[in-house]
């Protein structure tokens, strides 16, 4: 998800106050932004690059530091080339086109290894290699938007402008897998011919392994005829219908599960079209593999992981270790994860419910008995979670976060409480984008 920056009550200006100011560009920030300096101000730009010379139209503005936009590039950064897709102006999608991917993964690196020091003190942090992946065709999970217009009775599909409700048409996506690239063209044809096309509101596209799945999104039930021609104008697609408020109907064409492999670890992970998943395939199996390379759980080991979901990385963790024991907040994935280990004829793990961020409860699995911890929480991190696991004193934490300003804030809290900071790598998990996640080995001084 995208942590969208909002101004506090009050300090906003009107429109006719925000003024357009010619900054240099020093640096960038963890969230690939320009950062410039207006007197003693701070303010933030989306669109530069470092030592670049710009012209920036203010959208947000405090007293000591402001947001702005680049209307134009007076000085050009030598790295600067031109986005590699026509929609890059417009869709909110992707935000560092204007860079190769070396460059992108190389500056927003630096943006978070300056966050990280800054706000746990240390030094210099122990970089390992970046993981990376195809900056096209990576992405295989979408949600697209469709907007019908009443006064023009047209349909737009497509993906929202940045920072914006409005929903610019897309006619064909650089980083979505190759087997959705079909999905504008579909719907932009097939939704005018429908009879309460206007009752859709956004479809999922999901490519699990090969086979597309797609969720109708609707307001209003539709009726069999659309159904139908929904189905037919895709065939080779699972259609998964749902109703908002779900009080209508829930429609699906296809039993298969939606499921995909890590072949390197012989492993299969079957989902619902709705729960979470990593997006980029590639990453994934890259990302599983390093924990399980950086961890080396022993056949003696224990292993305790937080926010665990379906299982990706339990599993993985099973097939080397005594036993694992995942914790999730969420029941139905817990629900998912034990189908997942009979699935794949485990045994030596299990799963409970749990809300981590409160006291966590006397519980077998609430014991200093592990030797070994995963988490990998959602954007929000694991404020209030770091400090149990650090009381049950395992050897060893590996977190992976895809916040770097919630993972700073957790870090600093494991070395308080006895723990170095052993390793820590990018993942280039979002290609074209600001966003960058993070793996980082922790252990305990002795």
């Amino acid at each position: 998800m995208v942590k969208i920056y909002q101004a506090a009550k009050g300090t906003r200006d009107k429109p006719q106050q925000l003024k357009q100011i010619e900054l240099q560009i020093e640096r960038l920030d963890h969230e690939a932004q320009g950062i410039g300096f207006e007197q003693k101000r701070i303010v933030f730009v989306s669109g530069a690059l470092p030592g670049e010379r710009v012209k920036v139209q203010l959208t947000e503005q405090k007293d000591k530091s402001a947001k702005g936009k680049v209307v134009k590039v007076l000085q050009a950064s030598p790295l600067r080339q031109a986005p590699i897709c026509k929609h890059f102006a417009d869709c909110g999608g992707c935000q560092l086109q204007y860079l190769s991917a070396e460059h992108q993964l190389e500056l927003k690196q630096q943006g978070v290894d300056q966050l990280i020091r800054h706000q746990t003190g240390l030094a210099s942090l122990p970089w390992q290699m970046p993981l990376k992946s195809e900056g096209q065709g990576y992405r295989r999970k979408a949600r697209i938007g469709v907007w019908f217009d009443k006064k023009t009775q047209q349909f737009t599909v497509g993906f929202r402008k940045a920072n914006d409700k409005v929903i610019t048409s897309i006619e064909h996506c650089l980083v979505l897998s190759p087997a959705l690239t079909s999905v504008f063209s579909v719907l932009q044809q097939q939704l005018p011919k429908l009879q309460h096309g206007s009752a859709i509101t956004h479809v999922e596209a999901l490519d699990a392994d090969g086979q597309v799945y797609l969720i109708v999104r609707h307001i209003r039930a539709l009726p069999e005829s659309d159904r139908q021609a929904l189905i037919q104008s895709w065939p080779e697609a699972i259609w998964i219908g749902e109703a908002e408020p779900e009080l209508y109907q829930h429609w699906q064409v296809g039993t298969a599960e939606p499921c995909y492999q890590l072949p390197a670890l012989g492993l299969k992970l079957k989902f619902s079209a709705a729960d979470f998943i990593q997006v980029n395939q590639s990453i994934n199996q890259k990302m599983v593999q390093q924990a399980l390379d950086w961890l080396n759980p022993q056949p003696d080991d224990q292993v305790l992981e937080l926010y665990s979901g379906i299982g990706n990385f339990s599993l993985a963790l099973a097939q080397r270790s005594k036993w694992v024991h995942g914790l999730e907040g969420v029941t139905t994935m817990v629900q998912r994860a034990e189908a997942n280990a009979v699935l794949n004829n485990l045994t030596n793990l299990s799963f409970s419910q749990a809300d981590l961020h409160l006291a966590w409860p006397k519980a077998e699995w609430n014991k200093p008995k592990y030797q070994k911890v995963l988490l990998d929480p959602a954007r929000a991190g694991a404020v209030g979670a770091v400090e149990q696991i650090a009381a049950l004193s395992p050897a060893q934490i590996l977190y992976v976060s895809c916040n770097a300003v919630t993972f700073a804030r957790d870090a600093k809290v494991l070395l308080a409480c006895g723990y170095q900071l052993d390793k820590i790598s990018v993942m280039d998990m979002f290609p074209q984008t600001s966003h960058l996640e993070l793996m980082a080995l922790f252990h305990r001084r002795k």
